[in-house]
Order: structure tokens, then C-alpha cells, then sequence
């Protein structure tokens, strides 16, 4: 994995979280398990990845990022319909227990829903539901979303399988200690489903886009975009990759069981976050 060795500069309010802590003592509070994906594309040159932009009043609020969030209490009791590895399979992928795995798994394809309107399932194990942009479907969404109804519920109601082979592991990465809100985030990719489009839904972004992966750092660097550390690193790994095939080829020699922390350190430069 290529980690840039001179770290990242950190944003004010951050380095001001991190002051307070420092000066204050704190504790490091125990970090969620959480989930998110990159959605790829294919775009005439190679790839796109769809980003959102955290609202102002969310943890991270402001920053552009994947879909993604908390693993949910019902994602490790789920019953539902599976294709692609067993919990036990992705269990040894993730170094989790393979209730804990199936978690994981079910709170990424929940949440692209949630965010994106993106669904990874379908009525068998070789196939994906097409459009799910109808109002049914987003009353479906919604009610998932206000938690008036489970995932597996949801999926059962249709007669879905949950398609976790569309899912790639790729990363994780836990939150600093100084944040008051921290995640222990794995990270997953995942190919727009034929015949489904993004959707600007989630209650939780103001903005979203799509973009190269290459393009979408370089507008970080000039300032357009304000991404944290495991989005920058992130992006710059898949373009790397070249094109969708070299991505997917990529995905299966990667680590993704063992966490990166981004630490915060007063340097030359000002603080800037160095990755371990």
C-alpha cells in the first residue's frame, strides 16, 4: 500500500479538536464499527467514483466523502438471503468473527441504499434488480432510513438476495483518538449496477458528484474539495489501479483487516496528519 510519507496538512477545526483533548486529558472514546463503499463507474477515459459532501452539522460535516455509516444492531441479526461468501469467508477477509462480518457487510450494501438510492441485490444469486429510482422504492428507502423497517425485512418483502460478492474489500481505518465521534470504518468498492443511477437522497450530504478518482484529488489539492486523509488516500489507491479491471485485481490482495490511524504531528509545514 502506497501511503504518502509526508502526510497530510490538517484542517483548523481538527487541529483545534486535538489542542483541547491534549490540554483537557480526554479519553479516547471507543470507536463505532461503520461501513462505506466507493461506487465505480466506467467513464470514457476510465473510471468515475461518486462522492458526497457531509452536512455541516454531521460529524465530519463539510468533508467529501463515500456513502457510508454505523453498523446498525439489526445488520449482525439480520436473516436474509445471501450470495457470494459466507460470513465465515468474510470473516477471515475482514479479521472479524463472522456474525461481526456479516454486519459489516449488510451496513455497506444498507447504507449505499440509504445514500445513493444504489441497491445490491436481486432475485437470484446471479442477478441485480435494475431501476430502483420509483416512488415505491423510495418509500422504501425512506422507511429504511427512519428505521421504520430492517434491511433484511426490506429485501425479504421483494424476494431479494443481498449480492455481497458485488462488494470488494479494500481498507480500514479507524478515526483519531481526539475525535469525539470515532469510527473504526471499513472500507468497500462496488460497481454501479447495470440499468441503477446515483440518487442526491441522504438527508446526511448537500452535495454529490461524480468524478475521476485522479480528478477528484487534484481538486482537493487546489482547495475545491476538503477531504480527510482515508478519502485522499483512498482515491489515489484506485486510480493508481488504471482502469475497473485492474481495480477489481487489486481488491483481492489487499489487507483489509488491519486498521490505519492518521495521527496528528506538528511539523516543518505546519500540523499535517501522518499515517500508521
Amino acid at each position: 500500500m502506497t501511503i504518502e510519507r509526508d502526510g497530510f496538512p490538517a484542517p483548523p477545526a481538527l487541529v483545534e479538536h486535538a489542542r483541547r483533548f491534549r490540554a483537557e486529558g480526554g479519553t479516547p472514546a471507543v470507536p463505532r464499527v461503520a461501513a462505506t463503499v466507493l461506487l465505480l463507474r466506467p467513464a470514457p477515459a476510465d473510471f468515475e467514483v461518486y462522492l458526497i459532501r457531509r452536512v455541516a452539522a454531521m460529524a465530519f460535516g463539510g468533508m467529501y466523502a463515500f456513502p457510508g455509516g454505523s453498523v446498525d444492531p439489526s445488520d449482525s441479526q439480520a436473516h436474509v438471503d445471501w450470495a457470494g461468501p459466507d460470513p465465515v469467508g468474510w470473516g477471515a477477509r475482514l479479521g472479524l468473527p463472522p456474525e461481526a462480518a456479516q454486519a459489516v457487510v449488510c451496513a455497506a450494501a444498507r447504507e449505499v441504499f440509504e445514500e445513493a438510492g444504489v441497491l445490491l441485490a436481486g432475485p437470484d444469486a446471479q442477478t441485480v434488480v435494475g431501476d430502483v429510482s420509483g416512488d415505491d422504492w423510495e418509500a422504501a428507502r425512506i422507511a429504511l432510513e427512519r428505521h421504520e423497517v430492517g434491511f433484511a425485512d426490506l429485501l425479504a418483502q421483494r424476494g431479494l438476495t443481498l449480492r455481497s460478492d458485488l462488494l470488494l474489500p479494500w481498507s480500514r481505518w479507524i478515526t483519531p483518538e481526539f475525535e469525539p465521534r470515532r469510527f473504526d470504518t471499513y472500507f468497500f468498492l462496488a460497481l454501479l449496477p447495470e440499468g441503477q443511477r446515483t440518487r442526491d437522497v441522504s438527508r446526511e450530504a448537500d452535495r454529490v458528484l461524480w468524478a475521476r478518482p485522479a480528478d477528484a484529488r487534484d481538486r482537493a489539492a487546489a482547495g475545491e474539495l476538503t477531504m480527510l486523509p482515508p478519502t485522499l488516500v483512498t482515491l489515489g489507491q484506485v486510480a493508481a489501479c488504471g482502469d475497473l479491471k485492474g481495480v477489481a485485481h487489486t481488491a483481492t490482495t489487499r489487507d483489509a483487516a488491519t486498521p490505519i490511524t492518521p495521527h496528528l504531528e506538528s511539523t516543518p509545514d505546519g500540523p499535517r496528519f501522518l499515517l500508521r
